[in-house]
């Protein structure tokens, strides 16, 4: 027996597990459909079971069966019930959507008991799953409950299981319960409200265990940090609802969480004294993310009793940054591990302070109270700037203690200038500085705005590294300061920031439409010009050429980056061509293979032919959008050309990082009469290259349509950037040069018409909606040809014909995919999809026809041999076929094509199977098919034929109606 048990339960596991996961081999919408049928009809019972095989097991001391059984609880309790696919890679489980029906089972207090009873018993890992499932339990949403009585029940029993917990301490000297019972705590108050939790009989003693228990693992924070996050979450919900409470009940929140504030501060700077003595290198202060959970909570915290928590602050700080400037004043440092000690102290307290700044909030105090505590606070960290670059700490930039407090500063600035420097909010900041007159003299944020500006400019000339410079100049970015030569510029590894320094720069110089003082600003770099285009060729492939042209690249970018208007533009394309833009296609062509060099090259020339702001409209008899187009083609096929020659072997991110480029490049210059960017700049008149011969565009779109065929369809999908320049190409191509797609042979064809397919089942609803744009703008065409007969011998319109001939299953697998996405998906851009699923379905009208398939007949009008079916008409045609009798879903019929074609006498017909109505009927239960069936006969009503804007209009109202009456049926 036990046996079949333990089977039964792993059967039961596995099964839990498998529907919860998607599989990548089925369709995402098909898989939700399968897991919600589940859910229906079989979780319940399978977690009944889990339940009963708990309480049968309970003196089966730590047997294998509990564990199962165990394991199943949590399963049921973890499963995805809205179907919103779970972030596994994030700790926040937010509210557990559990269907009604559960009802009776979690409201029965023997549910919620059977897990404490089996923390209890501290076995391991059960106890870490018996927590977990309280933790889901603790998460349920609050309107699952049927009344507010037995959901107070409910939170009543979890507050004394806790309660119990806290009290004895059980379990948690094992980490990972003690992980899980933070998580748990911290449930309490994302899920219920305060006057819930004050109004529970065990409230007072609870809050007050939950207060030591906070202070015991600020004690213990190297053990305990990654659970801190929970509890000052927990602790910062609580007294943002205070000014919600209502009724008499005290929350006792006043009486604790200054003691948390004060633990906060004094815990993490004892804790400095340890990492000191393991390795300065390792600190909380290095990584980014785990520092904001620390912080994130404080400013509500410290802003509840602000006054108290600022004098705790202020008590800890002076004495650190009086022995800091002390420092400043001598010689040479006595100590310089205590040196470094004091600097780290001083970041911990900055960044506690930039935390507070990050909100304004007003609470027990008013505004103008705390506008004085904040420059209390604030006066601090402006002395601490005077003292940071004089004296002895002048010579300290290359320490790590030194940088860490230069970054706690800078984010302090920014903190700071977002609250009371813009202009915006300056002059509502009275209090502040008049407090900060008196302190230090910054009467107005003028003098403030002075202080931050000096200090960007001494981290740009006295930091060599990547991270102060960076920091620097993201805060400089923001004040638009002035300029200097910083040496930062000559260092190889701070090239990356040349870019933001140059784009600030450009803003600051292009706010006058000055041409002398835009030469005046590039003059380093056509210094650098000259340099690049004196070297001999057989010096071209050196060290020093290929730095130079790094950084040069990235300048650019940067200027072309701030230039938001046509005058300015024209200034720079001026500049550039014709004297420079050879230095480019030499640049590209000798280091093709050196990804450092054609990356930044290639996102210069991206960001050129950006059409921002309409910057590349040139004048009606200027040549300058001929001339960029040529220019840019010249460096894409160049690079297109190496890049196709490369062996399979080679490094494919490197590769597939410059084809995307390009692809962008391409997006940016091909589609006329649009707004947005190069195919797609509005800049050029197309027809000139064909008119006079020459063979840039032409040669851009082949080299382009040749790098998309050298990928295979996995990786364009697999690589996120690629993905998105390959449908925003190829979106473009299909509205703007769809015959270059047309004259593509069959195999090619539809391997990009099957990529659109695979496009419009990715999660990004852009990339969605460009792939229904093109299958738009392709069958759009057809219509208009082929099916309107306004092009129909033109050779595009027999090449379209001649593809869809030969795969007469596109169009139907096409629409389909677009039914199940507006049917079965919460898609956010219906209205881009329901573009194509008009003109699908025009191209696909209804013919009669004894099978009942939908019919679409294109002939081409030439004499007819065979079988002598040769009416002219399409009607005439369905009715010839008619008579024949159509037995499968695609009939030939016989046709001419030209012979250039090389297909001799052709047969085409294509038809949609009317049974994809039939397919999607059939999933639901039989009493709701009739209903259903009457909604999709509404969804052409009021249709005619044609595809203008009033008539798309109208289906994509029948659509949305469609949709909702389809959704309320089920």
């Amino acid at each position: 027996m036990p046996k079949h048990f333990a089977i039964g339960l792993k059967i039961l596991n596995q099964l839990v597990s498998e529907m919860n996961q998607s599989n990548p081999g089925v369709p995402l919408s098909h898989h939700r459909r399968i897991a919600c049928s589940f859910r229906d009809q079989s979780l319940l019972q399978i977690f009944r079971i889990s339940l009963s095989s708990l309480c049968q097991l309970k003196d089966d001391d730590g047997s294998k069966l509990q564990e199962l059984a165990l394991s199943l609880s949590l399963r049921c309790l973890s499963f995805d019930f809205m179907g919103t696919s779970i972030d596994e890679s994030t700790d926040e489980l937010g509210t557990v959507q559990v269907s009604s029906s559960w009802r009776p089972v979690l409201e029965d207090p023997s549910t919620l008991q059977i897990f404490f009873d089996y923390y209890a018993l501290n076995k391991g890992h059960f106890s870490k799953e018996a927590l977990e499932c309280l933790v889901r339990l603790a998460s349920i949403r609050r309107s699952f409950f049927a009344d507010d009585a037995t959901r107070l029940k409910f939170l009543a029993h979890l507050m004394a299981g806790t309660k119990e917990i806290l009290k004895t301490g059980k379990g948690l000297t094992d980490h990972d319960n003690y992980n899980e019972f933070c998580r748990l705590l911290g449930c309490f108050k994302a899920n219920y409200q305060l006057l819930d939790l004050v109004n529970m009989e065990d409230y007072r003693d609870w809050i007050r265990l939950t207060a030591d228990f906070t202070l015991k693992s600020l004690e213990s924070w190297q053990w305990a940090s990654g659970s801190l996050y929970y509890l000052l979450g927990l602790w910062s919900r609580l007294v943002t609802s205070v000014p919600y409470l209502k009724g008499d009940t005290p929350a006792l929140l006043d009486e604790y969480v200054p003691k948390i504030i004060e633990g906060f501060v004094s815990s993490r700077l004892d804790s400095l004294q340890d990492e000191f003595s393991d390795d300065l290198s390792e600190n909380l202060l290095d990584n980014v993310e785990l520092l904001q959970d620390q912080l994130d909570c404080i400013p509500h915290l410290c802003r509840f009793k602000y006054e108290r928590s600022s004098v705790c602050i202020l008590t800890v700080m002076e004495p650190i940054l009086q022995i800091y400037m002390d420092e400043a004043r001598l010689q040479a440092s006595a100590d310089r591990s205590e040196l470094s000690h004091v600097e780290t102290k001083l970041a911990w307290l900055v960044h506690i302070i930039a935390a507070i700044l990050k909100i304004k909030q007003f609470s027990s105090l008013s505004g103008e109270s705390q506008e004085k505590i904040d420059a209390e606070l604030s006066a601090r960290v402006f002395q601490l700037v005077n003292a940071t670059d004089s004296g002895l700490h002048h010579l300290r930039y290359g320490e790590i203690s030194k940088q860490r407090l230069d970054h706690a500063i800078l984010t302090f600035f920014q903190h700071f200038r977002k609250l009371y420097v813009a202009d915006h909010v300056a002059d509502s900041s009275k209090q502040l500085y008049i407090r900060l007159s008196e302190l230090l003299g910054l009467h107005d944020h003028l003098l403030v705005l002075n202080l931050i500006v000096g200090k960007i400019a001494t981290n740009l000339k006295c930091y060599m590294g990547e991270e102060i410079i960076s920091h620097s100049l993201s805060l400089f970015f923001e004040m638009a300061s002035g300029r200097d030569h910083f040496p930062f510029l000559v260092d190889y590894r701070c090239s990356r920031s040349r870019t933001t320094f140059y784009h600030t720069i450009g803003l600051l110089v292009f706010m006058e439409d000055s041409l002398l003082k835009f030469r005046t600003s590039m003059d380093p770099l056509l210094q650098v010009f000259v340099s690049l285009e004196s070297t001999p060729e057989e010096m071209f492939r050196t060290d020093t050429v290929k730095y130079a042209l790094i950084g040069l690249m990235r300048d650019l970018k940067g200027i072309a980056m701030a230039i938001n208007n046509r005058k300015m533009y024209s200034f720079l394309f001026d500049w550039l061509y014709p004297a420079h833009m050879p230095l480019l296609l030499k640049g590209i062509s000798h280091w093709s293979d050196t990804p450092e060099v054609t990356t930044p090259l290639l996102k210069f020339v991206a960001e050129l032919v950006l059409n921002r702001s309409q910057r590349l409209i040139f004048d009606s008899s200027s040549p300058n959008g001929i001339l960029l187009f040529r220019e840019v083609s010249k460096l894409i096929v160049c690079y297109g050309s190496w890049v196709l020659a490369l062996p399979s072997h080679m490094d494919i991110a490197s590769k597939y990082k410059g084809i995307w480029i390009s692809f962008t490049i391409l997006s940016r210059e091909c589609q006329i009469y649009n707004h947005m960017a190069a195919l797609n700049g509005n800049y050029v008149n197309f027809g000139v290259f064909e008119l006079y011969g020459d063979r840039a565009l032409a040669d851009s779109i082949d080299i382009a349509l040749k790098m998309m065929l050298s990928i295979p369809l996995a990786d364009i999908l697999a690589y996120r950037k690629l993905t998105v320049a390959y449908y925003a190409l190829l979106e473009v191509l299909f509205n703007s040069h769809i015959v270059f797609i047309l004259n593509l042979d069959t195999s090619t064809f539809m391997y990009i018409a099957g990529s659109l397919e695979a496009g419009l089942k990715a999660l990004d609803t852009n990339i969605v909606s460009q792939c229904a744009s093109a299958i738009d703008y392709l069958c759009t065409f057809y219509f208009n040809c082929v099916t309107l007969g306004e092009s129909p011998n033109s050779p595009a319109a027999l090449n379209l014909a001649r593809h869809i001939a030969e795969y007469p299953g596109f169009i139907p697998e096409i629409l389909k995919t677009l039914f199940e996405l507006v049917l079965f998906e919460n898609c956010a851009n219906q209205w881009s999809l329901s573009r194509p699923m008009l003109s699908l379905m025009l191209i696909s009208e209804e013919k009669s026809c004894p099978s009942g398939y939908n019919l679409l007949l294109s002939f081409h009008e030439a004499p007819r041999e065979g079988e002598g079916l040769g009416p002219k008409s399409s009607k005439q045609k369905a009715d010839a076929l008619a008579k024949r009798g159509a037995s499968s879903q695609v009939e030939l019929v016989g046709t001419y094509f030209p012979d250039e074609f090389g297909c001799g006498p052709w047969l085409f017909l294509i038809v949609m199977p009317t049974n994809l109505k039939a397919q999607i009927l059939a999933a639901h239960p039989v009493d709701q098919r009739h209903h259903l069936s009457t909604c999709f006969d509404k969804l052409m009503a009021d249709i005619n034929q044609s595809l203008d804007s009033k008539n798309r209009d109208k289906f994509t109202q029948n659509l949305t109606r469609f949709k909702n009456e389809f959704r309320n049926n089920k």
